[in-house]
C-alpha cells in the first residue's frame, strides 16, 4: 500500500525532507508530479532527491512513497534505443514499461566467478596486443581532459568482439552524445547497443542513476548468455554527482570534498565485472578523467584500488608505460605463440628508444644504436601506437615483426633464435 504524506518539512536545493515511517534507503517517491528517491534516513526524517529539481515545490505538496526502488525495463526491445539515466526514451521511441527489474543490487558472490580467460577482441594494437582485454574485467581509462576518449570508446564499441554493447554517458556536453549516437549509427553498431544517456543540462540525480541502470540491464543480457561490455563516460562526473548531494545532505566530507563512500560506490558498481558459469559475462570500461592530469585524485586512486589495471591515454594514444592489463597473462599465452615473446622485446626496446631521445634532446652524441633505436621508436608511434590503426591482432604481431626486421638485426632484438627462425621476415 502506498503512503501519502501532506507536509514537507524542508526544501534545501533539489531535496525535500519530510517526516515518515516504514520507509527504505533508494526507495521511489512522487513528490507531486515529480519522481523522486530517498537518500537519506534519519529515525523518522527521510530526504529525497528530486530528479527533475525542487523548483516549483512547495511544503503543502505530497509526497507519495511507491515502496520500491528505481527500476528499469529489460527486454530484447532495449537494443537500438536510447534512454535518460531514469530510463525515460531519448529517442522518441515508445516507452517500455515490460519486465520491470530493480537496479542496484548486490555484485555476484565471489566464490561463484569463473577465472577471465577469454580475450576481447578491439581492433586497437595497443589493447589487443600490448594489454589485451580480457572478457569480465573491470578497467579504468585514465585520461585528462581534452584527450579523444570518447572517440576511442565509440571505436571500441564499433570493433569489439562481443554481443551487446551498454553505453552509460554521464554529464556528457550535447555534442558528444550526438556524435556517440550518429558514429554508432553510421557504423552499424546500433542494432546490439543499449544507451542511457545523461547531458550536462540534466538534473544531477540521473548522473548518479545511469551506472546502476546500465550494470542492472547487462546483468540481465550476460544471465540470458550474452557477451556484454559495459562503457561508462566519465566515472568521474559521477563522482563529482556523488560530492554534489554529498553536500546537499551536510555530510562530513572527505578528501577534497568528497563523500566518504566514494570507494564504495565505485566498488559496487566495478564489482558487476562478471563472467557466469553456464552463461555471458559483463566487461567494464570506464572513462575516468584526470583533473590537472593528478593521479593522486581522488577518484583516479580510489578506482586504482579497485580495477584490474588502466589504459592510460595520453597524447592521443594510449601510453604503454602506466597502462596496464593484469589479466592479459591469462589469455595473450593462447592467442599466438610469438604474442607475449613479441609484445615483451618491443616494450623494451621502446624503453630503450626513449633514453635515446632523452639523449638527443640533450645534445649527447648518437650512438649507431641509438639511431636504430630513434628510427624504431617513430615506426612503433606510427604504425601501431596511433589511436587510427584499425587491424586485427595477428596482422598486429605480423606488423610488428615488420618493424623490427626494418630497424635492427634478429640478434640485437633480444628474442629466442628459435622464435627468430620461425618468425623473423624473409627479405627477397
Amino acid at each position: 500500500m502506498q503512503k501519502v504524506y501532506t507536509k514537507i518539512e524542508t526544501i534545501v536545493g533539489n531535496v525535500v525532507t519530510v517526516k515518515a515511517e516504514g520507509v527504505r534507503n533508494g526507495d521511489l517517491a512522487l513528490v507531486g508530479d515529480s519522481y523522486a528517491t530517498v537518500i537519506k534516513l534519519d529515525k523518522d526524517t527521510v530526504s529525497l532527491q528530486v530528479f527533475a529539481g525542487a523548483q516549483g515545490v512547495s511544503t503543502t505538496d505530497t509526497v507519495k512513497f511507491l515502496g520500491r526502488p528505481m527500476m528499469v525495463s529489460f527486454s530484447d526491445h532495449l537494443l537500438g534505443r536510447i534512454f535518460t539515466g531514469t530510463g525515460v526514451p531519448r529517442d522518441n521511441g515508445p516507452a517500455l514499461n515490460e519486465n520491470m527489474i530493480a537496479i542496484g543490487g548486490p555484485s555476484v558472490n565471489p566464490a561463484k566467478r569463473i577465472v577471465p580467460k577469454n580475450m576481447i577482441r578491439t581492433g586497437i594494437p595497443m589493447i589487443d596486443v600490448f594489454n589485451t582485454l580480457v572478457e569480465s574485467q573491470k578497467l579504468p581509462i585514465f585520461s585528462v581532459s581534452g584527450e579523444p576518449y570518447n572517440q576511442l570508446l565509440s571505436r571500441i564499441a564499433m570493433q569489439a568482439e562481443v554481443d551487446v554493447i551498454v553505453l552509460g554517458g554521464m554529464g556528457l556536453k550535447y555534442d558528444d552524445y550526438l556524435v556517440f549516437k550518429d558514429t554508432l549509427e553510421k557504423g552499424g553498431a546500433m542494432s546490439h547497443t543499449v544507451m542511457f544517456i545523461h547531458t550536462a543540462s540534466d538534473p544531477i540525480v540521473e548522473c548518479t542513476l545511469v551506472p546502476d541502470m546500465s550494470l542492472a540491464v547487462a546483468e540481465q543480457f550476460a544471465l540470458a548468455g550474452k557477451k556484454v561490455l559495459v562503457l561508462l563516460t566519465d566515472m568521474t562526473n559521477y563522482a563529482d554527482a556523488q560530492k554534489e548531494m554529498a553536500i546537499t545532505m551536510e555530510q562530513v566530507p572527505s578528501n577534497r570534498g568528497y563523500p566518504g563512500d566514494l570507494y564504495s560506490c565505485l566498488a559496487a558498481r566495478y564489482e558487476k565485472a562478471v563472467d557466469f558459469e553456464g552463461a555471458g559475462s559483463i566487461t567494464i570500461l570506464g572513462v575516468t578523467t584526470m583533473p590537472g592530469d593528478d593521479v593522486t585524485h581522488p577518484v583516479p586512486d580510489n578506482t586504482g584500488y579497485i580495477t584490474e589495471g588502466q589504459y592510460y591515454l595520453k597524447n592521443g594514444r594510449i601510453e604503454p608505460f602506466g597502462s596496464l592489463s593484469r589479466l592479459k597473462q591469462n589469455v595473450n599465452g593462447s592467442t599466438r605463440s610469438d604474442h607475449r615473446a613479441l609484445m615483451d622485446g618491443m616494450i623494451r626496446l621502446y624503453s630503450q628508444y626513449k633514453d635515446s631521445l632523452e639523449k638527443k634532446s640533450m645534445g649527447f652524441l648518437m650512438t649507431e644504436w641509438d639511431e636504430k633505436l630513434l628510427k624504431y621508436g617513430e615506426l612503433f608511434e606510427s604504425k601501431l601506437m596511433d589511436l587510427s590503426v584499425n587491424i586485427p591482432l595477428e596482422d598486429a604481431l605480423d606488423l610488428g615483426w615488420e618493424i623490427l626486421a626494418e630497424c635492427f638485426e634478429p640478434n640485437e632484438t633480444g628474442l629466442k633464435t628459435n622464435l627468430l627462425n620461425e618468425r623473423w621476415p624473409k627479405r627477397n
